[in-house]
């Protein structure tokens, strides 16, 4: 499988901003892992959207992902109780 390149939206980084730096080095972990493999255990697809979700540990990263042109998308990364408001 061919490597994928991660792009982020300008807003991702003010949501950076906000997260301590211990959980940020482990969501930014997460996101390098998704060039290699863009759906990895434990994605979700969101309901009615190409965009998925995933999980670390109380953050969630939203992402879409391009296959034909083998890039992924980080749209919003938050805590899981302001993710979706």
């Amino acid at each position: 499988m061919a490597a994928y390149r991660v792009y982020f939206r300008e807003s991702v980084e003010k949501d950076f901003s906000v997260i301590p730096k211990k959980e940020l080095q482990k969501i930014l972990n997460r996101i390098e892992a998704l060039a290699k493999d863009p759906r990895p255990p434990g994605h979700e697809q969101l309901t009615g959207r190409e965009r998925y979700r995933l999980r670390q540990g109380w953050y969630r990263i939203v992402y879409s992902i391009q296959d034909k042109e083998l890039t992924v998308w980080v749209v919003k990364v938050g805590h899981r109780k302001d993710i979706y408001r």
